[in-house]
């Protein structure tokens, strides 16, 4: 057999991995063939593309990024600059021409449902869910999550001591869409004081009455962690936008910081070399196997798969009552509710 692997939206650590692990093992379990398309789906109109050989695959696994390249082109919509009219029929074309018997795409939501649209457009389709967001349905985690989650916290806890040392309240956003996971566990694991996620409404005052108590209990400073995707006026910033009414209905000095894109850069984190390994694997099994149309996935710590039909469109959230959650509200921690 011949299969493509590509990487689209995004990057995030551990991409590198899981095309390492898809390509070792169909290589050496299964006596594939392996290309790698450059820069998403945008490859395969193009038609750039290089052989994948355990030579060329070995030395990756610490890499972040993605060796093959990434883009946010999407087939199925008309974007800016296309010079391509019909680019599903393109990548039909191409896929066929280069005689692929299946393609492996690696990538988030948008991606996911890119994978299930061509593989009804009859091409044979495994897709592997990575995003630091960790908002993938389906799967239990995505490869990129662990790696944030550390960077995220490991900036957190540096702010700490230049709070402490100011007496202030600092205010961090974290990234994430529409998905509070990134701020819910780097916010716990690095001791924030209050977390406010996109899932759960918040109201100022509450924020700010918390803010006050701590003050009075002689506590000199409190860090305020934010997802990217909460609820602001007139699309603020979210960071800018709390830091302000903080310190307008508190009188207490305020400073915000938005960690940005270095959540999603650097070398992988151990678990997330060993997840994408591990979900690259199984994508070569799922072909062996002749299981297209499916998304590798994680389910109560089992390697599994599930329908792209399934996920394509929807999107993993905090819901109401996460436990972790209410673990977090039960030791204090503050969600600008009343809950």
């Amino acid at each position: 057999m011949k299969i493509g692997i590509l990487s689209a939206g995004g990057d995030c650590p551990g991409i590198n991995a899981a095309i390492r692990g898809v390509g070792k093992t169909a290589i050496v379990q299964y006596g594939m063939e392996v290309i790698g398309i450059s820069n998403g789906f945008s490859g395969l109109i193009d038609m750039t593309t290089e052989p994948l050989t355990e030579d060329s695959l070995s030395g990756i696994l610490t890499l972040g990024g993605t060796i093959l390249g990434t883009s946010r082109m999407k087939p199925f919509k008309q974007q800016a600059g296309d010079t391509v009219d019909d680019k599903p029929q393109v990548i039909k074309e191409n896929y066929e021409k280069l005689g692929l018997d299946a393609l492996v795409c690696i990538g988030g939501n948008g991606t996911q449902k890119t994978a299930n649209l061509l593989y009804k457009e009859g091409l044979n389709i495994v897709g592997l869910p990575k995003t630091i967001d960790n908002d993938v349905w389906g799967t239990d985690v995505t490869f990129g999550f662990d790696s944030a989650v550390n960077i995220a916290t490991d900036a957190i806890d540096r702010l700490h001591t230049t709070a402490n040392s100011h007496k202030r309240v600092m205010v961090i956003e974290v990234m994430g869409h529409n998905a509070g996971w990134l701020a819910l566990y780097s916010g716990l694991a690095a001791g924030g004081d209050i977390i406010l996620l996109p899932e759960l409404d918040y109201d100022m005052d509450i924020v700010a009455k918390n803010l006050l108590s701590r003050a009075e209990k002689g506590k000199p400073y409190s860090i305020v962690v934010v997802g990217e995707g909460i609820k602001v006026p007139n699309k603020k910033n979210p960071a800018r936008y709390i830091a302000k009414q903080i310190q307008e209905k508190t009188g207490l000095e305020t400073r915000e910081t938005i960690l940005g894109y270095i959540q999603r850069g650097g070398s992988p984190s151990p678990a997330d070399r060993i997840l994408a390994t591990r979900y690259g694997a199984y994508a070569a099994q799922l072909i062996s196997e002749g299981k297209f149309g499916t998304m590798v996935s994680l389910k109560q710590g089992q390697i599994t798969s599930v329908p792209l039909s399934d996920v394509g469109g929807k999107t993993q959230l905090i819901e109401e009552g996460n436990r972790l959650v209410k673990k977090a509200r039960n030791m204090g921690v503050c969600f600008g509710d009343n809950k």
